[in-house]
C-alpha cells in the first residue's frame, strides 16, 4: 500500500532536521529524512555552537567529531563580543555593545564554539546514517494527510520527478522559515513579522585581518557609507561574511547587488578603498521576528526555524532549534517505545513554544541596540546569552514542582530546581572521572545520598511497574558515584533526598528531604510525567 515506511519523517536536512535524525537513531529508530536541496550547505551559515548544544552532541556520542572542526581558539571570538564601528579599520575605537557572559568549567562541561553548518552538517549526517537514519537528498514534500495511526506524504524526486508514498507514525517539519510543513497545516505565526533585509556576501579578503589588528568578535558593525553592514568569522577561517542592509520599500533588491557592488560595500565598511576582495556567494534573506501559534498538530511536529525565527542575535536559531530537535526526540522515542504516553508529546508544544517566543522577544532587543534605535526600557529587559542558550526554564506536565512561571529569569540559576537542566558537577565512577550531564540520554536517572537506598528501591520498584527506563545511582563515599562533597548543595538536597533527572538532562521533580512512601511518591511522579496520569 505503501512505497516506503518509516517511524519518523523529517522533512528538511538542516542543522534542526539532521539532529533531530542525530537523536533519534541514538534511540534505536530509523528515521527517513528527505531533504530538496542536492547535499548538505555549502556556506559557513549559523557558525556559533553554545554549550548546551555541544552537551547535546556530547550525550550523541559525538563531540569528538564535532570538536575536531574547531579551527584554532574560536572562543576568543566569542569573549570579544559585539562591537560598533565606523569602518572596520577604526576596530580599536569601537564600541562595545554586549560582552554576553561564556560558560565555564562550573557551569558546564563543554564550552562554546566557532563552526560553520557547512562542516557540522556532514558529521551530523554520516553520524546519523552510521546509526541507522535514511538521509534522501534531492528530494521534496508534495503534500500529506494523517489520521489516528500515523501520517501519509507524497514526496518527489527533484531530478526525476518521480514521486512514491511514504507513510510514517509522525512527521517533523524542519524546513525553514517558509515552512512547507506550516503551509500545509495551516499554522499561522504571530510577531512583528519582518524587521529588515539583509544580503549575506561571503568572501575572501587576504589582507582585512591585518587592517582589523587580528582582533577577534562575534559581530561587528560598521555604519561607514550610510548602511549598517555586519561583519563574521566566528568559524574562525575564510570565508569572511558581511551583511549589508537593503531596502525593498525605497525600490531596492538583490539584484542590484553586483559582484562589484558587494565589493564595494566591504571596501567602504573597511574603511580600505582598494582592498582585495572575491566575492564568492551571495545569499538574500529576511530578518524577521514570528513564532508559530501551536508547535504541534496532531502527529506532525514544526521545529526550528520552521515553528520560529527572528533577527540574528548571536546563535539562538540554530542553537535552539537543535534544542527543539532534543526535546522532541526523547519524548517521540519515549511515546513509540510505549514508555509514555501521548500526553507526554504535548509538553513539546508547552515548553518550547514559550521559549521560542521569549528567545525572539530577546532577539528583537539585541536588533534594536546594535541598530542604534533602542527604546528606553531595552537594556534593562535584555538577558543574558546564556541564560537563552541554557539557563532556560520549563513548565508543563513533564515537570513536577516548578516554581514561577518566567521561561527566562535575569540570573543564571542552575540549583536542581524543577525544570531547570541539572547542574554540572565533577563525579567519579570506578576511577573515570565523568560530568553528572554524562549520566542523562536514554533514561530517567533518580540521584539521591550514599544512604538512599531506599529511594534506589523505590525506583527499581515503580521503573518495573510503570515499564519506564529508570536508572538510580547513590553519590557519596561508598555510593555508586562519589564526588567532592558538593553534589548535594549543587542539587538543592538535604540527607535522605532524591532529584529525578530527564532524558534531556532536565530536572523533572525533587525531594529536598527525606519522604515517605517513596515508592508510591515516585510512582506517581513518573506516572504524570509520562503522560500516564496524576
Amino acid at each position: 500500500m505503501y512505497d516506503e515506511t518509516a517511524p519518523v519523517l523529517i522533512v528538511g536536512a538542516g542543522p534542526v532536521g539532521l539532529s533531530t535524525a542525530v537523536f533519534l537513531s541514538r534511540r534505536g529508530f530509523r528515521p527517513l529524512l528527505i531533504e530538496k536541496r542536492a547535499e548538505t550547505s555549502f556556506l559557513p551559515r549559523a557558525p556559533g555552537l553554545q554549550a548546551r548544544t555541544l552537551e547535546l552532541f556530547r550525550s550523541a556520542g559525538l563531540i569528538d567529531k564535532i570538536r575536531a572542526l574547531e579551527t584554532g581558539n574560536s572562543r576568543e571570538h566569542f569573549a570579544g563580543g559585539i562591537l560598533r564601528t565606523r569602518t572596520f579599520a577604526e576596530i580599536a575605537d569601537a564600541e562595545l555593545l554586549e560582552s554576553p557572559s561564556l560558560d565555564g568549567p562550573h557551569i558546564s562541561p563543554e564550552a562554546v564554539m566557532g563552526c560553520g553548518q557547512d562542516r557540522y552538517e556532514k558529521v551530523l549526517a554520516e553520524h546519523a546514517t552510521a546509526a541507522g537514519a535514511r538521509i534522501q537528498f534531492g528530494v521534496r514534500l508534495i503534500e500529506f494527510s494523517q489520521d489516528q495511526a500515523g501520517v501519509t506524504a507524497i514526496v518527489e524526486d527533484t531530478g526525476t520527478g518521480r514521486r512514491w508514498t511514504v507513510r510514517a507514525a509522525y512527521l517533523v517539519g524542519a524546513d525553514g522559515a517558509r515552512s512547507h510543513v506550516r503551509e500545509e497545516l495551516g499554522i499561522k505565526r504571530t510577531g512583528r513579522g519582518n524587521v529588515f533585509n539583509a544580503l549575506s556576501i561571503y568572501f575572501r579578503a587576504p589582507k582585512l585581518e591585518e587592517v582589523m589588528g587580528g582582533r577577534k568578535f562575534i559581530l561587528c558593525y560598521a555604519h561607514a557609507g550610510g548602511t549598517m553592514v555586519g561583519l563574521s568569522r566566528l568559524h574562525g577561517r575564510d570565508p569572511w561574511l558581511a551583511a549589508p542592509l537593503y531596502h525593498p520599500e525605497q525600490g531596492e533588491s538583490p539584484d542590484d547587488f553586483t559582484d562589484e557592488r558587494c565589493v564595494e560595500v566591504v571596501r567602504t565598511a573597511a574603511g580600505v578603498p582598494d582592498l582585495a576582495v572575491e566575492v564568492l556567494a551571495k545569499v538574500p534573506w529576511e530578518g524577521a521576528q514570528l513564532v508559530a501559534e501551536r508547535f504541534r498538530s496532531g502527529r506532525v511536529f514544526l521545529a526550528g526555524d520552521a515553528a520560529h525565527v527572528h533577527p540574528p542575535a548571536g546563535g539562538f536559531g540554530a542553537n535552539t532549534g537543535i534544542h527543539d530537535a532534543h526535546n522532541l526526540a526523547w519524548k517521540l522515542a519515549a511515546v513509540m517505545r510505549r514508555e509514555a504516553g501521548d500526553a507526554l508529546l504535548d509538553t513539546y508544544d508547552a515548553e518550547r513554544r514559550p521559549l521560542g517566543t521569549a528567545m525572539a522577544e530577546q532577539a528583537m532587543v539585541r536588533n534594536r541596540i546594535r541598530h542604534g534605535k533602542a527604546e528606553a526600557t531595552d537594556p534593562g529587559e535584555m538577558v543574558d546569552d546564556i541564560i537563552i542558550t541554557l539557563g532556560y526554564r520549563y513548565f508543563s506536565t513533564a515537570v513536577v514542582g516548578a516554581t514561577g512561571s518566567q521561561v527566562l529569569r535575569p540570573e543564571l540559576d542552575l540549583s536542581g530546581e524543577p525544570g531547570t537542566r541539572a547542574p554540572h558537577v565533577w563525579l567519579h565512577r570506578d576511577g573515570e572521572r565523568l560530568s553528572a550531564l554524562d549520566l542523562f540520554d536514554d533514561a530517567f536517572v533518580l540521584l539521591t545520598g550514599a544512604d538512599g537506598d531506599d529511594w534506589v528501591k523505590a525506583a527499581e520498584l515503580a521503573a518495573e511497574r510503570l515499564g519506564v527506563p529508570l536508572r538510580a545511582y547513590r553519590v557519596g563515599p561508598d555510593g555508586d558515584l562519589t564526588d567532592d562533597g558538593t553534589w548535594a548543595a549543587s542539587y538543592g538536597l538535604e540527607p535522605g533526598g532524591a532529584v529525578l533527572v530527564r532524558p534531556d538532562a532536565f530536572v523533572a521533580w525533587r525531594s529536598p528531604g527525606a519522604a515517605p512512601d517513596a515508592e508510591d511518591l515516585l510512582g506517581s511522579v513518573l506516572s504524570r510525567i509520562t503522560g500516564r496520569g496524576k
